[in-house]
């Protein structure tokens, strides 16, 4: 008996899983993620390692998975893995665990917590990264450890008195830099720095003592061990007062036995995630350049191990970097980067080869490539997003066959009607083309001349600098649910969107909403030629820039029945010095507010506030600090005192990341919000 399938829902939101942190067993037989679960009953996420033969055998957990478990990483022999917990300690604790199972077992107690495990290539060591202030560092350099309290409730007293006097730390908060919070919290005087673990060969009887390779003030990157384990590489803020969320780093080497570091790189570009190459000859990182920190987008590049020119690798490509690992053999690179709505894999040769200059395409097809890990002989596991479905992951042997090692969300999406995502490239004004997607509500029948007029609902992205495709994991569902509630649904990745090259994605610089607003209304006006759409109702909605964007077009144009804007910007002079990100109003104007005041005036919807006669809903987060909660409040006020038909809903706990990663109960009733706000506005009720 074939049961029905129905329309997908907010409440599926509490059904759907996706993976992180993909990493393949030294002998290529297993695949080590993350999944992430929602956890209804205390609204929050659960997240588990699972281990999935290479051969397509079914997933098995690996970790309990009533923790926070996170960053699985291999040991050289293969036979543990080293990952980080939050089962005793809310910071996260580095554990160890046997391939073969059994028991966890606790390798590091670091007062501040520890993250980003890295095993030497003999095996003996890990390294990891813990937040220390400067007297935390004189401390353990004089030899001082705390006492291990000797009873349970020692310990609890001693938990108690460190979280009362973190408390008293901060109270009052003195502050002398900037950005001074980030995410849902302030920063404090603690920086990353680098420390080495022994690892027992067997059960660990006593935790043991950890040593720090790095110091001063500098926030240290993720540490990556050279083949030969005698230093290791890692990046360090060039300047501590550069007063920048897009910190410039460098790229260093540090003895593992300690000593002062080694810097391999200078000013002039950014640096990251440094990676030797397999027979320990080069050193590949990604770079952007300081001067075009965000049009250029980030390449490989390549640097000898012993010092010297670096050379870089993809810049020809004019594609952005997102994630890269070394080819086996250290003949080039693999890479992800997103072009025309989709992230693949693709393979590139050191400089003066063929494959450096044509490359191939490892991975293709219609969908997005969120991570991936490379296997000793050039076995490629991957996580992506389809649309089909919002995230598995897939594995291609060194022989180029593919086959899909999990169905996350198999269960519930059989039981589901997932409608198809359809492309729709058309022109702008210019006769520029942009690339569009619509979503039709289930039995929408395309050839019906005389069939009923639906209701349009427009998707806007963030960023500004972001791409979306079919395969965009954070944005499938939402679509999903707003077709099934009876709208057509479309999006596009107008001027300003990476995956189009660097041209298209610095057009917009100094012209917000100028001259990426064309862009979309050209992509509604292709949609309305097909005569199915009622152009009386018409929805916009977006988040961060499409926030701005939403309410940028509601003030410009009368084009919309109504409009809900989330966690935007509305003032660009405001937001440059409340944001964390302030650099990033400077970088896409060229100056400053106090040389620019008129332009970015010019340039924010809270100028054309006025203008806006469409009913439209605000959607902030109260603990935002990249969009900080008083941009929503100074467009609420802007409205409600023309009285026009405005509301502002506050999220209380949540930061930028709301849609994302926020409480459950959040993201559902944002859904909610957004789609009812659509009904009430667009009258659904008339539709057909």
């Amino acid at each position: 008996m074939t049961i029905p399938r129905s329309p997908l829902t907010v409440e599926d939101l509490y059904d759907l899983a996706w993976l992180e942190d993909v990493r393949i067993s030294p002998d290529g037989r297993d695949v080590a993620y993350v999944q992430v679960t929602v956890d209804r009953q205390a609204n929050g996420y659960r997240r588990a390692i699972y281990l999935a033969p290479s051969d397509g055998r079914p997933p098995r957990r690996f970790s309990a998975g009533s923790h926070q478990d996170r960053q699985p990483r291999w040991s050289p022999d293969g036979n543990r893995l080293a990952f980080v917990s939050e089962r005793d300690d809310r910071r996260g604790q580095i554990y160890l665990i046997a391939r073969d199972g059994g028991e966890a077992q606790q390798l590091t107690a670091l007062p501040n917590g520890a993250s980003d495990p890295a095993w030497s290539p003999d095996g003996r060591t890990l390294a990891c990264l813990s937040p220390v202030s400067e007297e935390e560092r004189q401390r353990e350099d004089a030899g001082e450890t705390a006492v291990p309290p000797a009873s349970a409730w020692e310990a609890r007293r001693a938990q108690e008195q460190r979280a009362y006097d973190e408390e008293r730390r901060a109270d009052p908060r003195v502050i002398t830099r900037l950005p001074y919070r980030s995410g849902t919290s302030f920063f404090d005087e603690r920086r990353r720095h680098v420390y080495l673990i022994d690892v027992p060969a067997g059960d660990v009887e006593a935790l043991p003592s950890p040593r720090r390779i790095t110091d001063g003030d500098l926030h240290y990157g993720p540490p990556a061990w050279m083949p030969d384990g005698a230093s290791l590489l890692t990046t360090a803020t060039r300047d501590p007062e550069a007063d920048s969320l897009f910190a410039f780093y460098d790229v260093l080497r540090v003895p593992a036995a300690g000593g002062p570091p080694e810097p391999l790189t200078a000013a002039g570009f950014s640096y990251f995630d440094p990676q030797p190459s397999p027979d320990g000859s080069r050193i590949a990182f990604c770079r952007l350049r300081e001067d075009r920190l965000l049009a250029e987008g980030t390449r490989v590049a390549i640097i000898p191990a012993s010092g010297g020119e670096i050379a870089d690798l993809t810049a020809h490509t004019d594609l952005n970097v997102e994630h890269f690992r070394w080819q086996p053999d250290s003949s080039g690179v693999l890479f992800s980067a997103g072009w025309h709505g989709d992230t693949h894999i693709y393979g590139i040769g050191l400089p003066g080869t063929a494959s450096h200059r044509l490359g191939e395409t490892l991975v293709g097809g219609r969908r997005i490539v969120s991570e991936f890990d490379v296997a000793r002989d050039g076995a490629i596991a991957f996580i992506a997003g389809a649309p089909d479905g919002p995230c598995d992951l897939f594995f291609r042997s060194a022989a180029g066959a593919e086959r899909r090692l999990t169905q996350i969300n198999e269960r519930l999406l059989s039981q589901r009607i997932v409608v198809p995502i359809e492309s729709m490239p058309y022109q702008a004004p210019d006769g520029e083309q942009v690339q569009g997607w619509a979503l039709y509500p289930p039995g929408f029948v395309h050839d019906a001349a005389d069939g009923p007029r639906y209701p349009l609902a427009v998707y806007i992205h963030g960023g500004p600098h972001t791409m979306w495709g079919p395969g965009f994991r954070s944005m499938w569902h939402e679509w999903q649910v707003a077709a099934a509630a009876g709208y057509i649904v479309f999006f596009c990745n107008p001027r300003g969107s990476d995956g189009y090259g660097e041209q298209w994605r610095d057009a917009i610089r100094g012209r917000w909403g100028e001259a990426d607003a064309p862009d979309i209304l050209a992509g509604i006006d292709a949609l309305l030629a097909g005569g199915r759409i009622d152009p009386q109702r018409i929805a916009v909605t977006g988040g961060s820039y499409g926030g701005y964007m939403t309410a940028w077009l509601l003030g410009t144009t009368d084009r919309f029945a109504c409009g809900v804007a989330a966690r935007g910007v509305y003032n660009l002079i405001s937001q440059h010095s409340t944001s964390d990100a302030h650099e990033l109003i400077e970088i896409e104007f060229n100056g400053y507010p106090w040389e620019l005041a008129e332009e970015l005036w010019d340039h924010s919807p809270l100028a054309h506030a006025h203008k806006i006669n469409a009913p439209l809903l605000l959607l902030h987060s109260e603990l935002d600090y990249r969009v900080p909660m008083s941009e929503a409040e100074q467009l609420f006020a802007f409205l409600r005192r023309q009285k026009k038909t405005v509301e502002l809903v506050r999220y209380p706990r949540e930061g930028h990341e709301l849609t994302r990663s926020g409480e459950p109960e959040h993201r559902a009733d944002h859904m909610r919000r957004t789609l009812a706000w659509f009904d009430r506005y667009c009258n659904q009720s008339a539709a057909g």
